[in-house]
């Protein structure tokens, strides 16, 4: 029984901290610069253009030894 419960509390652990890390992936991407642009994958005009988009923060992916195997980038 003690097995069962710790096994649905690291799922349940896993699944919350899935949620947190999506939402503030959400929240970083929803506040970025380039959300506001007609086309947001173009390359800024100007080096003002540039610094605008580069001054918030920046998303991090994980490194390829943190990664699961097969899963995307991104």
């Amino acid at each position: 029984m003690r097995e069962l419960l710790r096994t649905l509390a690291r799922r349940l652990g896993a699944v919350l901290s899935e949620c947190n890390e999506a939402q503030r992936r959400t929240a970083v991407l929803m506040a970025s610069a380039d959300r506001s642009l007609v086309v947001p994958g173009q390359a800024p005009d100007t080096y003002q253009d540039f610094l605008l988009r580069t001054s918030g923060p920046l998303v991090h992916e994980p490194s390829a030894a943190s990664r699961s195997p097969g899963q995307p980038v991104g």
